[in-house]
């Protein structure tokens, strides 16, 4: 095979890698150029396995990239929440490594360091060894594994819908958004669990909520208040998947303006992700 079709075989997995890594489409898709253009410089003849090193590449670049955005998420307005992937061409039956694609999943991971974050998606996500995790991140085998003990102490699995199949769980989303239009507060809180909160992306770019919101009641009367106050004149809905969940794209026009998903455990809505930052939306389709 050519140059660019090797890489391009593995070009779905080390974006998988380097997205889950920095939650960050952009950053994600830069890091994968990157290393397209230091395999392009390689004698590829000296190469024995390919993909062992193009993820080497991706993981250690990721690792950098993310020392660098941790700092600048501390200056960050409001609370920050990935930017939301549509569609990952990765496919896989692979329970793991589709939970750790989920919004949920990825806040667990910003509680790590790079290193732990690192070891910890390339062990249980992308089912490498103990000895190819050593090599990737340049340690001892003993040394990684307790890198990943130590990971998984820090990081709480839950949050995903496991209980709700996607249809029920999309149905509940569009009743949610229609009773969202209908201004319906009763039915709204009947949607949340008691519990539920409200988790919204800013970025200081557009109107949200500053912070999280607790209850189903100040979430529902939230979600009726700023429909009321800043549906745009000519609004559009398109129902995809978001980050391997069912969710919801707003339009004003063609323009993306919102972006969100929900989280539901028994039966009812835990959790919701809405990004109104347009830098995170500008990628996302135009309505259907």
């Amino acid at each position: 095979m050519c140059d660019t079709t090797v890489f391009d075989t593995h070009r779905s997995r080390l974006f998988a890698i380097a997205y889950r890594m920095l939650g960050s489409v952009q950053d994600a898709e830069d890091v994968v150029q990157d290393a397209y253009i230091r395999w392009s410089a390689l004698d590829h003849e000296m190469v024995d396995n390919p993909q062992g090193l193009l993820c080497t590449m991706v993981t250690r670049m990721s690792i950098d990239v993310l020392r660098s955005a941790r700092k600048q998420r501390e200056h960050y307005v409001g609370e920050w929440l990935p930017e939301p992937v549509l569609n990952e061409p990765l496919a896989s039956d692979n329970a793991a490594l589709a939970e750790s694609l989920s919004v949920a999943f990825l806040l667990m991971l910003e509680r790590l360091n790079p290193v732990e974050r690192a070891a910890l998606l390339l062990r249980e996500a992308f089912d490498y060894s103990y000895a190819d995790v050593a090599v990737v991140l340049e340690k001892s085998e003993a040394n990684c594994r307790q890198i990943v003990r130590r990971a998984k102490t820090r990081v709480r699995r839950g949050g995903r819908s496991a209980e709700i199949d996607p249809e029920s769980h999309q149905a509940l989303l569009q009743t949610f958004m229609m009773a969202t239009q209908a201004g319906e507060v009763a039915q709204l809180v009947s949607l949340l669990a008691d519990d539920a909160t409200l988790h919204s992306d800013h970025g200081g770019k557009a109107s949200s909520a500053r912070r999280t919101i607790y209850g189903a009641d100040k979430i529902a009367r939230f979600f009726v208040g700023i429909t009321a106050r800043f549906t745009p004149p000519d609004p559009s809905l398109r129902f995809v998947t978001i980050n391997g969940a069912p969710g919801v794209i707003g339009y004003s026009g063609t323009r993306p303006e919102t972006a969100f998903t929900v989280d539901i455990e028994g039966g009812a809505i835990r959790r919701i992700y809405m990004i109104r930052n347009p830098d995170k939306l500008e990628r996302l389709p135009g309505p259907e």
